[in-house]
């Protein structure tokens, strides 16, 4: 099987078996999911649903949050990982936000960027979420869900996993397939034990193919 055919492959069936695939943060407007997004790392997006709503009614739009302390806003997402430095990235990034774009979230990556504790996944996220612009974001389920299916090969960081992934998938299919692949490593191809069992990339698959 080529690498075209294994992409064309995987790509119908998801398209056919999860026509729907969303984030399964909760959010309102950009501003919302960017917060979401930066609160998500290294934690689950259920834990992060669980905070966000008194959060956002705290702090319902950038110059809300602008105005506050890294202090206060701890109370709000202790619970979270990393709280702490969480904070202090999530009001630093509204005052930037704020100061430099006027509480309108950046349209592009580059921007996006220049805002405190935002990188390149999250950047990603947030521009094929809102804008459906053709932008990958790796994360660890997307990095590992890709090298086992073999639609990458020895990619060593995310960026390298991007790439190749961006390289192969329509543009008009890449932010939809950042979800498929995620939601797939997420309940599926787990990390620790995989359900080949119930996976329907059976056929597809260079792990499976290979046991």
């Amino acid at each position: 099987m080529t690498t075209k055919q294994r992409y064309s492959s995987v790509l119908s069936w998801f398209e056919a078996n999860m026509p729907v695939a969303e984030s399964e943060l909760h959010y309102n407007n950009p501003y919302e999911l960017l917060v979401a997004v930066m609160l998500s790392a290294q934690c689950t997006d259920k834990r992060v649903n669980m905070v966000t709503p008194s959060l956002f009614a705290a702090y319902p739009t950038a110059e809300a949050l602008a105005k506050s302390s890294s202090d206060e806003v701890f109370e709000y997402i202790k619970s979270v990982s990393y709280p702490r430095s969480k904070a202090e990235h999530l009001v630093e990034m509204a005052k930037r936000l704020v100061e430099v774009y006027h509480g309108v979230v950046p349209d592009n990556i580059d921007d996006l960027q220049t805002l405190q504790g935002v990188g390149r996944k999250t950047a990603n996220v947030v521009c094929a979420v809102i804008w459906q612009q053709p932008t990958m974001a790796v994360d660890t389920h997307i990095f590992r869900v890709s090298e086992r299916i073999g639609l990458t090969t020895g990619s060593k960081n995310p960026l390298q996993t991007e790439k190749q992934l961006v390289k192969y998938i329509p543009a008009d299919l890449i932010p939809k397939a950042h979800h498929w692949l995620l939601l797939h490593g997420r309940y599926v191809c787990q990390a620790r034990r995989p359900h080949c069992e119930q996976c329907g990339l059976q056929p597809y698959c260079r792990y499976f193919l290979k046991k």
